[in-house]
């Protein structure tokens, strides 16, 4: 989707159901395929649908490639299971924009010596679609590629890599995105192990949408599914879930910091895994998708990158650490590492993950979202957005339960075993000694944060600086003499009900015009002092711009408990005398028009 209007694609966000089911011994069977559809569709009262009642918000499932079934289809031979990709493209709808984009795709692919096997029509029933999502379908079709001889001898994950760096090519270069005359291209999937089926459309829709699903032969070990609810936003083909790696129930309230923070980490990359290829996949992020995209986008990138899904996701959704919560000093030392690399990516979420082996799921540290978990006799695991998806006889349970703010759970069918947060968060806190890493690196400034000397106001010149900081006659009686005075909360409103800057007839300060974006649902206020325990104002100095990289000196931070700092904290910011660090005062004054800044220390800077 591009910009037009008062529509901006950067404001995409979800509200929707999401589950996975699973076997823990890793068998492929089309009863976990059937499974997992039946739970979309007891999920279905959580998307949404268009004023035509049957063009749904969007609705899907990835599972993993279907070898048998798709040698059964083919008029092609394919080599052994897991030597060869498979891409899910959605492509123009005429036939000449069509041909025309995958060939482009042929020629990049081309370049980078990969080998077309051939191309699959996918079979589609557009009756079953609603009138909008049948107005804007896609051309739905399957591509299958051999991996250049280049990475004959890379493992599974390396040749997932190289499929990821093939379809970053293509996304970014002029047959992409933007090809097909304004219906663009989108690679909905492209992977040696797992491939996604999904649209515009309703939970129920899916199965009859396409028939590939319902047919016996299918079979999958585990299958992820989603049903969304796109908040306040369009719905779309491209922006139905699942991602390539995860399906996502909530929304990223910081998702625009987060993006900006991505985009200026790239120059600053380096991995040994991509070499000189990084710089070829930027931007990370797509520039027009949802948050939920986003962050698919960002754990693609990890896990590319060498991280194992679940430390990926604890880096992306870190779980509560403050020194008041009650964890290991391990499992704390792996945090404080990793939030000075990444900034977490905040919001109501339960998130279902995959890197087409383990299937996962955790809940964002808030724990504002549902996410129930049953495990059979047999080794079948059951997530969703809430228990009862699927009928499960009660005498086949051995356990049920919900995940807490914060945890995660795997099925991890290399184990056989459904691995649980604790021992998750264990193992990752013991991959490296970043307790050590974080204590030996620790840069501490005497007496920082410490008592505030008393401040002795300038009277005289009061209302000047009231003036020239905006404070209003409001802001002094309602809020400032409550909290000073009083010690107690304002009175006044919550919220910022005040008119916009740009609708003033009078000067406003630039902080004015810049307002802060708050999630479009109802979700509890929270604040550092309510909420210590999930959240904190600490931040730091230094941070490497690294993210694929795990080094000592990526600890070598300075760490500020809060943002607000005092005369004396800057004072002793100035003087810091550290080998790896350089202090510069920068003047941010500048000359109004007709007017000279006035000397330096005068009442005016």
């Amino acid at each position: 989707m591009r910009k037009f209007g008062l529509y901006d694609p950067s404001c995409e966000h979800d509200a929707c159901g999401v589950g996975f089911v699973a076997r823990l011994d890793g068998d492929a069977r089309h009863d976990v395929v059937d499974k997992a559809l039946s739970a979309l569709c007891n999920l279905a009262h959580r998307g949404a649908s268009g004023a035509d009642m049957d063009s749904g918000d969007g609705a899907g499932i990835l599972l993993a490639i279907p070898d048998a079934f798709l040698r059964g289809e083919l008029c092609f031979p394919l080599p052994a299971a897991g030597a060869y990709a498979v891409g899910m493209a959605f492509l123009p709808r005429r036939p000449e924009e069509t041909a025309a984009c995958a060939a482009a795709f042929e020629k990049v692919a081309a370049s980078e010596g990969w080998t077309i096997l051939g191309w699959r029509d996918t079979p589609v029933r557009p009756e079953h679609l609603g009138r909008v999502a049948r107005r804007c379908m896609p051309t739905v079709r399957q591509v299958f590629l051999v991996h250049p001889a280049g990475v004959a001898g890379l493992d599974a994950d390396g040749r997932e890599r190289a499929a990821y760096v093939l379809r970053k090519l293509f996304e970014n270069g002029p047959g992409g995105r933007d090809a097909g005359g304004g219906d663009g291209v989108y690679v909905a999937s492209l992977s040696f192990r797992t491939v996604v089926y999904k649209g515009m459309m309703t939970a129920a829709q899916v199965a009859r949408f396409y028939p590939d699903l319902t047919d016996g032969r299918l079979a999958s070990s585990f299958a992820v599914v989603h049903q969304r609810y796109s908040t306040n936003t369009f719905p779309s083909w491209r922006l139905a879930q699942p991602f390539r790696c995860l399906a996502h129930n909530g929304e990223i309230n910081t998702i625009r910091g987060n993006r900006n923070w991505m985009r200026a980490r790239e120059r600053g990359m380096a991995s040994p895994l991509f070499g000189d290829r990084l710089p070829e996949i930027y931007p990370v992020l797509e520039p027009d998708a949802s948050d939920s995209a986003s962050l698919d986008n960002a754990l693609e990138l990890l896990k590319n990158g060498g991280r194992e899904v679940q430390h990926a996701m604890a880096m992306l959704m870190p779980q509560a650490w403050g020194q008041k919560y009650p964890m290991g000093p391990d499992l704390r030392g792996f945090f404080e590492f990793h939030s000075g690399l990444m900034e977490p990516w905040d919001g109501p979420a339960a998130v279902v993950f995959t890197d087409g082996v383990k299937v996962g799921a955790c809940l964002d540290r808030n724990g504002l979202r549902p996410a129930r978990y049953c495990l059979t006799r047999d080794g079948l695991v059951v997530f969703a957005s809430e228990a009862g998806v699927l009928p499960l006889d009660d005498a086949e349970i051995v356990e049920k339960g919900a995940l807490r703010p914060g945890q995660m759970l795997a099925a991890d069918p290399e184990l056989g075993r459904l691995l649980k947060d604790a021992e998750i968060k264990s193992r990752l806190a013991r991959k490296q000694p970043y307790r050590r890493w974080v204590e030996e690196n620790r840069i501490d400034i005497h007496g920082f944060f410490g008592d505030v000397d008393e401040v002795a106001p300038a009277v005289e010149d009061l209302p000047f600086r009231q003036r020239l900081f905006g404070y209003t006659r409001d802001d002094v009686e309602i809020v400032l003499e409550s909290m000073a005075g009083r010690g107690v909360e304002p009175s006044g409103s919550m919220g910022a009900d005040v008119p916009l800057a740009v609708f003033s007839d009078r000067p406003q300060l630039l902080f004015s015009y810049f307002r802060q974006q708050f999630a479009q649902i109802t979700n509890p206020a929270i604040d550092p002092i309510r909420e210590e325990l999930v959240m904190s104002l600490m931040t730091f100095i230094g941070n490497s711009p690294n993210i694929l990289a795990e080094e000592p000196r990526q600890a070598r931070l300075l760490k500020l408990r809060h943002p607000v700092l005092s005369n004396d904290d800057m004072k002793r910011l100035r003087e810091l005398r550290e080998d790896d660090f350089r202090v510069m005062t920068i003047d941010a004054v500048f000359a109004a028009p007709g007017r000279s800044p006035g000397p330096p220390g005068s009442a005016r800077r």
